[in-house]
């Protein structure tokens, strides 16, 4: 997967803790990664993963 045209969005629940992730979610693959190190490791999650992962944390069964 190309990084470089990923459109990244910053968490709207980042503070200023610096505990901070970005997500790219404009390609076939969703993306995920540190805002504090934008060079670093990616990674890559099915659509579907993805939306079972936020899906999981909305209503309570991941992080809860």
């Amino acid at each position: 997967m190309d990084v470089s045209r990923a459109v990244w969005k910053k968490s709207t629940r980042s503070g200023s803790s610096g505990s901070c992730v970005e997500v790219a979610d404009n390609l076939p693959e969703i993306m995920v990664r540190d805002s504090k190190d934008q060079q670093g490791q990616v990674l890559h999650f099915a659509a579907d993963q993805w939306a079972g992962f936020v899906g999981g944390i909305k209503d309570g069964r991941i992080g809860g």
